[in-house]
């Protein structure tokens, strides 16, 4: 799945670039952008059922901020907070927090009645803290930065040209490392975009 979704996604960038290359471009379809999401974060937390209990789920939101090139390419820069995920057992508990800077192209398919299609791709910065306790290692207090791809695809809706709402899914690959795990991170949001 998770290389089908970044072809997809990439795909999705492609087209609309080669769509963007053969439209005029207008002055109403280039200008900068603000926008927040909210929505539920899922960790793919390593070696969760039998004795293990994960608390894989938790409010994820986002800020961005971006440049609409032309109707078919954009640039954003955005933090993404993920929320917490946990894992306990017999053997003690351990707390997870993760949060990332990113950087994706967004191509986007404008459809009929004020909808688009969109791909995003690119890359994050995230940063993981880890804390709690187990019976083989004692106390745990650990953080870890990592740099790796990030990609997804939505849907968006314009009310006017100055504002849109968006649902998408992105994920996160490999978020975190070195002592802690490294765990795909994946984002449902909705939110809103408003251009200048």
């Amino acid at each position: 799945m998770y290389k089908s979704a970044m072809v997809a996604s990439l795909l999705a960038v492609s087209l609309a670039l080669t769509a963007g290359s053969a439209s005029a471009q207008s002055r109403s379809d280039s200008g900068w952008y603000l926008g927040a999401t909210i929505g539920q974060s899922t960790v793919d937390i390593e070696g969760c059922g039998g004795g293990v209990d994960c608390d894989d789920k938790d409010t994820a939101w986002r800020i961005l901020g971006g440049y609409q090139i032309n109707r078919n390419f954009a640039v954003e820069l955005g933090f993404h907070e993920f929320g917490d995920a946990s894992a306990s057992g017999p053997g003690g508990r351990i707390d997870f927090e993760s949060n990332a800077f990113e950087l994706v192209g967004v191509g986007r398919f404008p459809l009929s009645g004020n909808f688009a299609l969109y791909g995003k791709a690119g890359f994050y910065r995230g940063e993981t803290k880890a804390s709690g306790s187990t019976i083989l290692t004692g106390p745990i207090d650990i953080k870890e930065t990592n740099t790796d791809f990030t990609f997804g695809f939505g849907l968006q809706y314009s009310f006017t040209p100055q504002l849109s709402i968006r649902g998408e899914w992105q994920r996160y690959a490999d978020v975190g490392g070195g002592d802690i795990d490294e765990s795909d991170v994946d984002v449902m949001s909705v939110g809103l975009v408003v251009r200048f």
